[in-house]
């Protein structure tokens, strides 16, 4: 299995500030190792009638991550000689003392090992995560948003395409969806710590043949919210091509694949009216090859996207403009460490290869680029604003 390569180094020094670890009882990665973990393996695990072999390895995963340490994979794996390497300075390390971002890569990989992904049987490529995916494509919920789309279409253009951008960004919040009330409130008001939406616009000028890129992020709603962004760009001859890119193998519970591509343009097409004319938009276009799906193996390795591998660097220097989208994409974008939150968006993400916008709900610790008034009203507040999902952030470079 080809993958980027194990002796790349960071191609850009960051400035001097801390990776995230979870080994602090107070912070937000030590919830996630200690307790959304456990929950997470329950669920999948109990999602599926897996033989005894299968869940003792979940189990023994579980017990080597609250009370061992980083063991490598096993003989035979794939992609041991990568792992290998990228894990040479984690592995006989508790997992808490393990930079965050590395070790939940490392444990989606593991999970996959568990259950026999990557092993000719009857498991072999079964996403483990496939029924937590698509349950969101059957909430009956989903038929109302997609039905408000035909009111959406009824707006303004300008204020269709800020319906649409937010409902991107909110997408895998089910009381939102695509009922999205514009206004003028103030961005931190609307739940957004930073709005960076009228650049965003600025950089897709109509009728310029521009190429986008948009790095998905969830499957499910978010990545209907998305399709449907991306037919608005499409449509509006704001893009005259999108490359959308997608996880190459089930990752984080809830990243996209092809098949939830596919699932997502198939669920469009079975709501009558505007949601079916997207659907049929979007088919055309990636029959005559516009609209492309792309994926890579860096994808999956657990590292910040300062170390991307030259493909990749030279796809995003192509476009026009890469819209990246969530938040472990964030984290990858800004480098997953202890920013100090105002510090300028524009400065984090400068060494990428081209024009950049993130569109994020916030769920970790990190962030840049806030108003410092913002950021002090918000920290007074005393609740955990980075992390509970009640924020976003449109954030542009370029």
């Amino acid at each position: 299995m080809p993958l980027p390569g194990a002796d790349a180094e960071d191609a850009v020094r960051l400035p001097d500030a801390p990776e995230l670890l979870s080994n602090d009882p107070d912070g937000y990665a030590w919830g996630v190792l200690r307790d959304r973990t456990p929950k997470l393996i329950r669920q999948f695990s109990d999602a599926h009638p897996y033989e005894p072999g299968q869940r003792r390895a979940l189990s023994d995963l579980l017990e080597e991550m609250l009370t061992g340490t980083v063991q490598p994979l096993g003989d035979g794996a794939p992609d041991r000689a990568a792992w290998d390497e990228w894990g040479r300075d984690h592995f006989g390390r508790r997992w808490a003392d393990v930079p965050f971002l590395w070790w939940e890569s490392y444990f989606y990989r593991r999970v996959l090992a568990a259950v026999g992904f990557f092993e000719p049987g009857p498991w072999f490529w079964v996403d483990p995560f496939e029924s937590l995916k698509s349950a969101e494509l059957r909430d009956p919920a989903l038929e109302a948003d997609l039905a408000a789309l035909d009111q959406v279409f009824r707006l303004p253009v300008e204020e269709q395409a800020q319906a649409k951008l937010l409902a991107s960004l909110w997408g895998n919040r089910a009381d939102l969806g695509f009922r999205v009330e514009l206004g003028d409130e103030h961005p931190e008001q609307a739940g957004l710590v930073a709005d960076d939406s009228a650049r965003l616009w600025s950089l897709l000028p109509a009728g310029a043949g521009n190429r986008v890129c948009v790095v998905a992020d969830n499957a499910g709603r978010e990545l209907v919210a998305d399709l449907v962004l991306i037919d608005h760009l499409m449509a509006g001859d704001l893009a005259g091509s999108v490359a959308l890119h997608v996880k190459p193998r089930p990752y984080y519970v809830s990243d996209a694949i092809t098949t939830d591509v596919v699932a997502c343009l198939r669920r469009l097409a079975a709501t009558p009216g505007t949601a079916a004319a997207i659907s049929g938009r979007l088919w055309a276009a990636m029959g005559d090859g516009r609209l492309t799906l792309h994926t890579h193996e860096f994808y999956c390795a657990p590292w910040s996207f300062h170390r991307l591998p030259a493909d990749l660097a030279r796809e995003f220097a192509g476009a026009c403009l890469t819209l990246v989208k969530g938040d472990l994409n964030y984290r990858r974008l800004v480098g997953d460490r202890g920013w100090p939150g105002s510090l300028p968006f524009a400065d984090v993400t400068a060494y990428f290869p081209g024009p950049v916008a993130a569109l994020r709900t916030l769920k970790s610790d990190v962030v840049t680029g806030v108003d410092p008034a913002v950021l002090a009203a918000l920290d007074a507040t005393g609740e955990a604003w980075r992390t509970t999902g009640t924020h976003g952030s449109i954030q542009v470079r370029g």
